[in-house]
């Protein structure tokens, strides 16, 4: 069944080894990559030697309880044991979200219902603020526009991790599951007849954009070289030292004549042909980013809803996947992780499913 993992393994070993090799380390964004394949790889081998092992020992406990019936409660033990190792195995296996790993940033946006909704976005703040602290993970507010009652029309937090963490508890793995309409039913602080009233705030949740590094391949460059023109020395106008760089894929242009030599030129018109190539990159980035905010609320209405806060039942209810809990005082103070890992839970399931 988990044939595939023995080249896991493999890779596994081979990065220990690498690791353990002092001049891997003098190049530190290699060390880090190799680092974080080796943290991902860990618990995968460690689950599937153990697995390994239950299944030697139930074959010596059945053998043994041939002739000692005593062996026989050992023998379901052992099974037992085994059946949990594999659904743990199957579960590291499902294939993960590359951007598990990333910090995020998270707007809360008010909705339907007015200053009742600009209320509820604020307590939304303090359940995700509350369930950093409670996890160690650092919040700092971007932005944040606050409505005349103390609530927020629109507020950005970025959530970031302290240090590496374990696979599958990186700030998107956890909060990727909240984007979406957020439904509250209570009455309202400015509801004189105690109604119940229904209004709705948007979470919008994206993967924080890293650096991105441009590598340029050189068969990808065209190289044009003429005669500086204007002011200078004695090189402008008399010899070919201007270069003009196009990167072909993209069609982006870079030039430099202002250095006495044409490499001198070469190499300006290079630094500047990467700042431009990175600009490009990172707002491709920002682009897939902001379709990802998008797809996550389309309206911020009442009824495209991913979760109802019902304040009279102290009902929480995910819709997405049918949990349902009557903790919410316990949920807008910070514990989430039952509501999280039920959608965890159902997104692995698909996944399994899907394999």
């Amino acid at each position: 069944m988990f044939e595939a993992v023995e080249e896991l393994v493999a890779e596994h070993a081979d990065l220990e080894k690498k690791l353990a090799d002092p001049s891997v380390h003098s190049d530190q964004a290699n060390a880090r990559r190799l680092n974080k394949r080796y943290a991902e790889l860990t618990p995968i081998v460690a689950t599937y030697r153990s697995w390994r092992q239950t299944g030697d020992d139930i074959e010596t406990a059945r053998e043994l309880a041939a002739d000692d019936p005593d062996f026989a409660a050992e023998v379901k033990e052992l099974e037992k044991q085994r059946e949990e190792l594999t659904e743990k195995l199957r579960l590291l296996l499902v294939p993960r979200d590359p951007s598990d790993d990333k910090d995020v940033i998270l707007e809360i946006k008010a909705g339907a219902g007015g200053d009742e909704s600009a209320l509820f976005a604020g307590d939304l703040l303090r359940m995700y603020l509350r369930y950093a602290e409670r996890v160690g993970w650092k919040t700092e507010i971007i932005d944040a526009t606050e409505s005349e009652l103390g609530g927020y029309k629109d507020v950005q937090v970025a959530v970031k991790t302290r240090g590496q963490t374990e696979p599958g508890q990186g700030v998107w793995a956890r909060l990727k599951y909240e984007g979406g309409v957020h439904r509250v039913q209570r009455v309202p602080a400015t509801e004189s007849q105690g109604r119940i009233h229904t209004s709705a705030a948007g979470v919008l949740v994206t993967p924080e954009a890293e650096e991105v590094d441009v590598e340029i391949n050189p068969n990808d460059l065209r190289i044009d070289v003429y005669r500086s023109s204007g002011p200078g020395g004695q090189s402008v106008n008399t010899t070919d030292s201007a270069v003009r760089i196009t990167h072909i894929p993209t069609g982006v242009v870079a030039s430099c004549q202002n250095e006495k030599s044409q490499l001198q030129n070469k190499e300006q018109a290079l630094r500047i042909l990467r700042s431009r190539l990175l600009a490009m990159a990172q707002e491709e980035a920002e682009r897939e980013a902001a379709d990802a905010r998008r797809s996550q609320v389309r309206t911020v209405d009442r009824s495209e809803k991913i979760r109802t806060y019902n304040f009279p039942e102290n009902r929480i209810s995910d819709h997405r996947v049918g949990f349902k809990a009557y903790n919410l005082d316990q949920v807008l103070d910070g514990d989430l992780d039952a509501v999280i890992q039920a959608c965890v839970d159902a997104d692995s399931a698909a996944k399994l499913a899907a394999a």
